[in-house]
């Protein structure tokens, strides 16, 4: 009988945390979960209550700083020309050892290969190898 009544009480506080909203409740569902995993094996009460302490407490002290610094962390927003690394750009003009132009994000950029021996016509389309000042290093997709 305990083992429903564990169970219950875990579905309980896993759908109170949706309203509440701070991992607190859902920490305490998992000591609960927990102790209907303990419970199965028919131990006494005490080790039961024991067992859900224990458990609610270590998930409250460990798991739930974790998750409530993943939830709160601020979504970055990398505006940088680095951030352009990896992107496809479109040859506007012939990319050769020392100049050439690319459309990149929707603006222009001055442009050289990666490899120095190769010149890449305009049409083609290039990834980004790495950004080095106003000029983008780009490769040749296949």
């Amino acid at each position: 009988m305990g083992v429903i009544i564990w169970f219950i009480a875990a579905l309980v506080l896993a759908g109170l945390e949706l309203a509440v909203g701070e991992f607190t409740l859902l920490m305490l569902a998992g000591g609960a979960l927990a102790t209907t995993g303990v419970a199965l094996f028919g131990v006494p009460i005490w080790v039961e209550l024991i067992v859900f302490g224990l458990s609610s407490a270590a998930l409250i002290g460990f798991l739930r700083p974790v998750l409530k610094r993943r939830v709160t962390q601020p979504k970055a927003l990398d505006t940088s020309p680095k951030a352009l690394v990896g992107k496809r750009a479109e040859v506007i003009e012939e990319i050769t050892p020392h100049s050439g132009q690319v459309r990149l994000d929707g603006t222009f950029w001055s442009a050289r290969a990666l490899n120095p021996m190769e010149t890449i016509s305009a049409g083609d389309h290039v990834t980004v190898a790495e950004i080095d000042g106003p000029t983008a290093i780009v490769w040749k997709e296949l």
